[in-house]
């Protein structure tokens, strides 16, 4: 036996090829291994960016008395969650269902069948030895005992509701899960809850949308004071840009150190929606440096956006972005290095380990010119250290979020060049991660995984498109968004309003995968939701604003116990109660381009935008919209119904303001 992890295109099994311990990537193969030999499996599910999968790997996968009882005793088999999210799914649900708790990595124990009958996360070596060895005498003398236990618990998560009653959420019940996040919101640090503290991205986007619809002062205030806190912690990198994973403490002060697409990506949105509706200077650079972040350190050769940049350099957290205040005047010198240290917080005691800082921004510079000089000189700096290792696997979901995230800084920024990165971001998954006219989930390097795109890949790539089509104008991304949605509408409806997260054609598992709720992203189901009533809002066409009304509906149940796992549910819900408001601008010049940014400058969450010349093919909200006396005019309609067409800013700003 060998390890068989060298062939593979994920940077997370790759790190684990030369480990002694004869690693099995998932596959049938595996499977039937260990039904031939009659063993257990050991399986073994972390990410590359993952700090504790680090320590796990090092302590025992590296490790040859480790590795030598996983050889004799097991079949051992090493998933990575990012490409395989639908067996990372089934397995987390069984360690939560039997501990009370998930995380990664997480470590759990088949049958050869695949189903689970002891479940864990990390164990640091004494205990994994302990453990194995235990396991492995059950298996040998309680065979029965343990073949029916995992028969239990498959049959209880099998039977485990994913959907609720499918109550609608009207306005009711929008203010009601407003009132219940004030509840939780810390009005000291902002955010929710206290240590840890994950970036709210979609609860925010869903205050942002409640404050428009209602003018709820709360709910903005909640919004305002969380970006305050995570931008100018150090969880936010004040050098290069791009939030961390989470802050370990309160105060939004220590971060997990690994940066993911993911957050970024809706972080970009909820900030570059903060400027909009406020004006804030502060929220347009963090959004402009978001922005550029994503950009500058995230993307790959094809167009596509990298998954991570680890939490380790070396296998030291941190190691890359901390600074002492000796280091500070080692770089800018005995005049400007204290200076700096007190604008960013750095002391003597150190705010991380070992007497470091973290870099922090409490308070904006009294010299602007300064700080930007200091800034550069600092990052110039770090870049000659050791850098954290990057995860270049294109994920396509992630990289849907980072489409719809760049065309709406463009357009809202006027920054080409985002849009223009969206624009080939989109050609490269549509092009290269559309395999035999189905969707699959990632690639590295321009290899395409063989591993089939779930329903967070369908969603938040056609929200990608349906806001690049927005941002362009090019029918072709609206029709691509479509076509991905009525293959979610085929092979992915649960038959309760819901969907599922695997297809109905994708590789069977003990149980089919799907729930409700937002975790670090959209779930799979309120991801399509959404997509699905912006094309309808786009096309308009009721079928799909149907079947996006009634996935909402049936995470009502979720949304009212625990709105902050509901957070992109609720803000799709706020877009169904205040739209659809469709604005079409037909013409072209720079009037046009002035009706258009006019509409684009509203916050109504149910608000669509077409524009081009008239009766322009591809789109539906052109067809039959004419010039108005020869200039460039704005139809503005509100759930189908459309006021008569305006050629000024004006008189837009006006129709809007009577239609929200």
């Amino acid at each position: 036996m060998a390890n068989r992890l060298q062939h593979s295109t994920s940077p997370y099994l790759l790190q684990h090829k030369d480990n002694p311990v004869d690693w099995w990537a998932w596959g049938p193969e595996a499977l039937a291994e260990a039904e031939h030999l009659g063993k257990p499996i050991f399986l073994s599910v972390g990410y590359a960016a993952c700090h504790w999968c680090h320590v796990m790997a090092h302590e025992s996968f590296e490790d040859d008395e480790v590795a030598a009882v996983l050889n004799a005793g097991f079949v051992a088999i090493k998933v990575d969650r990012e490409e395989r999210p639908d067996i990372d799914a089934i397995y987390m649900s069984a360690t939560t269902a039997l501990t009370g708790h998930g995380g990664w990595p997480m470590t759990c124990f088949l049958t050869p069948a695949g189903e689970p009958f002891f479940c864990g996360t990390y164990y640091p070596k004494p205990t994994l030895l302990q453990l194995l060895s235990q396991v492995r005498d059950a298996w040998a003398q309680q065979r029965d005992e343990i073949l029916a236990s995992a028969g239990h618990i498959v049959q209880t998560l099998r039977t485990a509701p994913t959907t609720g009653s499918g109550t609608p959420l009207a306005a009711t019940e929008l203010a009601a899960a407003e009132s219940l996040l004030a509840g939780g919101y810390d009005w000291q640090d902002g955010g929710f809850g206290r240590a840890p503290k994950f970036p709210p991205s979609m609860v925010l986007e869903f205050l942002l949308r409640h404050w428009a619809r209602t003018g709820t002062g709360r709910a903005l205030q909640m919004v305002e004071g969380s970006c305050e806190a995570m931008g100018r912690g150090g969880m936010y990198d004040q050098l290069a840009g791009g939030f961390a994973r989470y802050s370990v403490d309160a105060g939004w002060v220590v971060p997990h150190f690994e940066k993911m697409l993911y957050d970024n990506a809706q972080l970009l949105r909820v900030y570059v929606h903060l400027w909009r509706a406020t004006g804030s200077p502060f929220a347009e650079r963090v959004s402009r440096q978001s922005a550029d972040f994503l950009l500058r350190d995230l993307g790959t050769a094809g167009g596509g956006f990298a998954s991570a940049l680890d939490a380790d350099t070396q296998g030291v957290e941190g190691l890359t972005y901390l600074w002492s205040a000796e280091q500070l005047v080692e770089v800018l010198g005995a005049d400007d290095g204290p200076r700096a240290a007190a604008l960013l917080e750095v002391t003597d005691s150190g705010t991380f380990e070992h007497g470091m800082s973290t870099l922090q921004l409490r308070t904006e510079p009294d010299d602007a010119q300064w700080w930007e000089d200091i800034r550069g000189r600092l990052l110039a700096a770090r870049d000659l250290r050791p850098q954290p290792a990057r995860d270049d696997k294109v994920v396509t979901g992630w990289n849907g979020l980072a489409i719809a995230a760049l065309s709406e800084a463009g357009v809202l920024l006027g920054e080409s060049t985002y849009v223009d990165a969206a624009q080939l971001c989109a050609q490269f998954l549509t092009d290269s991660h559309v395999v035999d006219g189905r969707l699959r989930r990632a690639s590295r390097g321009g290899v395409v995984g063989t591993a089939m795109g779930v329903a967070d890949d369908h969603g938040n790539l056609a929200e990608g498109l349906l806001t690049l089509h927005q941002a362009t104008g090019e029918p072709r991304w609206l029709t691509l968004a479509g076509e991905l949605l009525d293959t979610a509408l085929a092979h992915f409806a649960d038959g309760r309003d819901g969907f599922f997260d695997t297809a109905d054609d994708a590789e069977p598992l003990f149980t089919r995968p799907g729930s409700p709720a937002d975790n670090a992203e959209p779930s799979g189901q309120s991801a399509l939701a959404g997509a699905l009533l912006t094309y309808s809002a786009l096309t308009g066409s009721m079928r799909y604003r149907e079947a996006a009304e009634a996935a909402v509906a049936s995470a009502a149940a979720l949304a009212a116990e625990n709105p902050r796992f509901a957070g992109w549910t609720l803000a799709v819900a706020e877009a169904t109660v205040a739209g659809p408001l469709q604005v079409a601008v037909a013409g072209d010049g720079p009037q046009a381009f002035e009706l258009l940014r006019t509409a684009r400058g509203a916050t109504s969450p149910g608000l669509v935008t077409a524009h081009g010349l008239p009766d322009a093919p591809g789109i539906p909200l052109l067809a039959g919209r004419p010039l108005v006396a020869g200039r460039a005019a704005a139809y503005l309609c509100r759930g189908f119904v459309c006021d008569r067409p305006v050629t000024t800013p004006q008189e837009l700003t006006s129709a809007l303001g009577r239609a929200s």
